[in-house]
């Protein structure tokens, strides 16, 4: 049998050459052509991603995706997220530069939408420290030099039977360089079309390999500017929409925590209740007078009370300004329709003089905003073989990064945590008859003269890997190693306000809240301060694997693998002490602490079974089981089964089906709680966004997947260079670690006039939600295992590579098509999100699709790429799309162009634009952020980078 088949040389022949095309089409070819590749030129048996076992023959059952080296650098990317989020299987919420708020400056991946926690991270087949600030619990792709990268191995099928906990949706595993000769130095600079968001870039890479084995050095710089939401037209105030059902309209909105102050009145002070019933309803024709108006009992024409639907007792509060003729009838109309009004005191001081709070007084955020965030890096990575004997040879591997990163968003918001009482004493007297004597108001403000909040992360990340590797007499191979990782950081947020002393000075009557002067100066100065977290991770790996070949059978060569692993997780988050005491206006945030360890032992075989018969050309099962020890859970196993049936040289089937499971992190079990602010879109309030608590649950329990895949790989001998690759993808993921969309929670169990609703649901009786005084949203949400996440799939390729006008031709179209993608409440209701985009997790495209075409000559190359999104809709208009302006977005096509030529056989410089029509991002009803969604679209616009490259 031929170690490299015969359509492993059609694949290898007509996919390898993609890989020169850029990353905004992220083209992509099968690991078996650059495995047969590498085989080819080191006639050497290697092992591709969602496997241990070292073989020739690199065709497996799961379908792995392979980037290297040329398509990232044809890009301009300095971050390999920016080539891994482009891909047509990525999807749901990634953080990357764009995501302004609450990205901390990582970097992640997530296939499959799935989450960036069910996407297994490997640094050569190996696991990579979660990095990040506080208590990390995934890998931020900063950590991972672009310069250093020899290919990256995209496996998108579960592997936790080969890799254990996370490899649900799929494996990112990147192989670095590690044979290197000579030195590589790179310098790469970019711009935005609109001057900002520059981006520089600098590197180099020495090696050497001797008698002995070989050392390969790599330092990387990178600075990136920034750019202002204000600087685009679709970003440079947060759109809000006003006017009747189906009749929408937008305007510059922002946040009723305003500049200048808000009030808000208690349309129940001064009022006796001698007719309140014990549920706070008047029981009467009118209730008692207060200082804004009296209750009125809504009565039908025909005098008899008026009810609800549920029979409620429809009772409104009518203010003076409004009152007319209630003396004679109480009921409404039809004319003026101003029965239950709010015209309580609602006062803004925007301008230095009390009024009416408007729509106009609203804060515009969005310009004090980031719309892509700072960043400096610095990457030092080294690795080395050192051959011991002839069979036995010593590796290491270090890694070390250095991240400073920003992130700015608008003045403070801040409230009264309790109503203040006015006192016209030695209180603002311009408050005189707008609000009563002693009525306690609510109040909120944007701090507006105190600068905007600043936020900065300084991280460390350290990887150092060491270990050995050898052969046996018998041909088996073997690797013991130990996996050392390490990340501490620091994080601050500048201009917050200290409101428990602030309250405790407006109640000594030192400090006079409605007075604009006691916001300024030195006035507010004692209150302002700094807040400093710091927080840290550690990962600690012993493990140790053998492979080989048992014995010949008729079909081929059994082979097999098998190892034993440790590992040891903990990490920690210590946050300010102000903010741990909650005195920071937002609720308290409380410390993360924990660890801990699993044994796992596995094993995988590779069983032949027919050769060279009739429409069984080659047909090889693998099976592979693992067994895990928890000391947080217990334990438990996981298995996987893949087979390969290649029925003649063109055409080969291929398919698997596994379990998998993902361990709760330590921040996922001992994360304290603390707030979140999420987009949402409601109707018993007018503030986008909702207090939400997010916590860890020292009770979860892992997530348990079943996975299936089926594809084939066609690649006719009657058209040279093409090949055809298709697989459908089904994951049934039970137990699921997470928490509800805000927009779900807040509308299934709130209606439009505040009042809880189906409250026998565990869902809203575990959300504990309110609206307070303000009219802003609060509700717990934190992590559970509850129902179930279901997606399913098809994965497309084509490729040709072909000669025409003396150039080489490479083309390329990969394409993903979600054919389904639920998650199940607490309840048990099923949440689609298929063809939906939304507020908080991202987009669920039904097709996504990426087009590449490179033409080549001796001493240059050009590729055009075009990346396509599909049309969706707003999940946050799912119940009802006439209560939206925009309920959905179109399909969106971004183009790119890039080119290289070799000015000397030591020089090669390269040049591109991104976006070349500066397409801008949609705006939809219920947005994340910028009035779009910064995890799918660029927020940048045009784009043009140029990179020189020098080897000696």
């Amino acid at each position: 049998m031929s170690s490299v088949s015969l359509t492993a040389k059609a694949i290898r022949s007509s996919l390898l050459a993609v890989a020169a095309t850029s990353v905004a089409s992220v083209s992509l070819f099968s690991a078996s052509a650059v495995a047969a590749e590498e085989q080819v030129q080191k006639v050497e048996r290697i092992a591709v991603t969602g496997s241990r076992i070292k073989r020739t023959d690199m065709e497996t059952a799961s379908p792995v995706s392979v980037i290297d080296a040329s398509s990232i650098i044809a890009s301009g990317a300095t971050s390999i997220d920016d080539v891994l989020q482009k891909m047509t299987s990525s999807g749901g919420a990634m953080t990357n530069a764009a995501v302004n708020n609450g990205s901390g400056g990582n970097a992640t991946m997530n296939l499959r939408g799935l989450g960036s926690n069910r996407t297994l991270v490997l640094v050569n087949g190996r696991r990579m420290i979660a990095s990040g600030t506080g208590a990390a619990s995934t890998v931020d792709l900063n950590t991972i030099p672009v310069s250093m990268i020899q290919r990256v191995e995209v496996l998108k099928d579960g592997a936790s039977a080969v890799y254990g906990t996370d490899a649900i949706a799929g494996v990112v595993n990147v192989i670095l360089k590690r044979d290197f000769d000579g030195l590589e130095l790179n310098a790469q600079t970019g711009i935005s079309g609109q001057g900002d968001a520059d981006e520089t870039s600098i590197d180099f890479t020495l090696g050497n390999t001797f008698d002995k084995g070989n050392v390969v050095i790599n330092a990387q710089y990178t600075k990136r500017g920034e750019a202002s939401q204000a600087d685009r037209g679709f970003s440079e105030c947060p759109i809000a929409e006003k006017g009747a059902a189906g009749a929408k309209t937008l305007y510059c909105g922002g946040s009723s925590y305003s500049q200048g102050g808000h009030i808000w009145g208690d349309q129940n002070h001064d009022m006796t209740k001698t007719n309140i019933d014990d549920k706070g309803n008047p029981v009467t024709g009118r209730g008692d007078d207060g200082f804004y108006g009296r209750y009125v009992q809504r009565l039908n024409k025909d005098g008899s009370v008026w009810m609800d639907d549920d029979g409620k007792d429809q009772t409104v509060f009518q203010t003076w300004k409004n009152i007319t003729n209630v003396d004679s009838q109480y009921y409404d109309s039809g004319v003026d329709n101003t029965w239950g009004s709010r015209q309580i005191a609602d006062l803004s001081g925007r301008g230095g003089e009390y009024h009416e709070f408007e729509n106009e007084d609203k804060y515009n955020y969005a310009k004090d905003s980031f719309l892509s965030t700072p960043m400096e890096r610095l990457n030092l990575s080294f690795a080395g073989t050192y051959e011991l004997t002839d069979s036995t040879m010593f590796f290491t591997e270090a890694m070390y990064t250095k991240r400073w990163s920003e992130q700015q968003m608008a003045p403070q918001p801040i409230w009264s945590s309790s109503p203040w009482a006015y006192d016209s004493t030695w209180m603002n007297k311009e408050l005189i008859g707008k609000v009563q004597e002693g009525e306690k108001v609510s109040y909120g403000r944007r701090m507006v003269e105190s600068g905007s909040r600043d936020f900065s992360q300084t991280v460390d990340t350290i990887r150092i890997v060491l270990g050995f590797e050898g052969e046996l007499d018998n041909g088996w191979t073997w690797d013991a190693s130990y996996n050392k990782g390490k990340n501490d950081s620091v994080d601050t947020l500048a201009n917050l306000h200290n409101i428990g002393s602030i309250n405790d000075a407006v109640v000594a009557k030192t400090f006079d809240p409605f007075t604009q002067a006691s916001w300024e100066g030195a006035s507010i100065a004692p209150f302002i301060y700094t807040e400093l977290n710091s927080g840290g991770s550690e990962l600690d790996i012993l493990a140790g694997t053998l492979s080989g070949g048992i014995v010949d059978l008729p079909a081929g060569e059994l082979g097999f693998a098998a190892g034993y692993e440790h590992r040891k997780e903990s990490a920690h988050y210590t946050p300010d002490s102000l903010t741990a005491q909650g005195l920071a206006n937002d609720p308290r945030v409380e410390p993360t602490a924990g660890e801990f360890s699993v044994d796992e032992v596995y094993a995988e075989l590779a069983i032949p079974l027919l050769a060279d018969l009739p429409l069984a050309q080659q047909v090889d099962m693998s099976a592979a089981m693992r067994y895990f020890n928890y000391s947080t859970f217990g334990e438990d196993t996981t298995w996987k089964l893949g087979l390969t049936w290649r029925l003649y040289d063109d055409l080969m089937v291929r398919g698997g089906r596994s379990t998998a499971f993902r361990a709760p992190t330590v921040s996922e079990l001992f994360g304290g709680k603390s707030p979140s602010f999420n987009q949402i879109v409601h109707p018993a309030t007018d503030q986008s966004q909702a207090e939400v608590t997010v916590g860890g649950n020292q009770l979860l329990t892992p997530e348990e997947a079943d996975i299936t895949t089926i594809g084939l790989v066609y690649s006719p001998s009657y058209v040279e260079g093409l090949s055809f690759t298709v697989d459908y993808f089904d994951i049934g993921i039970t137990n699921t670690i997470t928490a509800v969309d805000a927009n779900y929670v807040a509308n299934q169990c709130l209606d439009a006039g505040g009042n809880a609703i189906n409250t026998g649901t565990s869902l809203c009786q575990s959300s504990n939600i309110q609206i307070d005084s303000t009219g802003r949203i609060k509700f717990d949400n934190g992590l559970q295992n509850i129902g179930e996440t279901n997606t399913s799939g098809f994965d497309i390729n084509v490729a040709y590579v072909f000669d025409a006008l003396n150039l080489s031709w490479k083309a390329g179209l990969d394409s993903s098509i979600l054919s389904s993608y639920e998650e199940y409440d607490p309840d048990g209701n099923a949440v689609n999100y298929r063809g939906y985009i939304t507020g908080g997790v991202g987009a669920y495209a039904k097709f996504k699709s990426n087009f590449n075409l490179t033409a080549s000559a001796d001493d240059w190359s050009a590729t055009y790429e075009a990346r396509y999104i599909d049309g969706m809709d707003s999940f946050a208009c799912k119940a009802d799309t006439t209560k939206c302006y925009a309920p959905s977005v179109d399909s969106i096509i971004y183009h790119d162009l890039s080119g290289s030529y070799d000015v000397t056989n030591t020089v090669r410089m390269s040049a591109g634009i991104n976006n070349i029509f500066d397409e801008e991002p949609p705006y939809f009803t219920g947005n994340n952020d910028s009035n779009t969604d910064p995890y799918t679209y660029d927020v940048l616009g045009r784009y043009f980078f140029v990179r020189a490259n020098v080897k000696f």
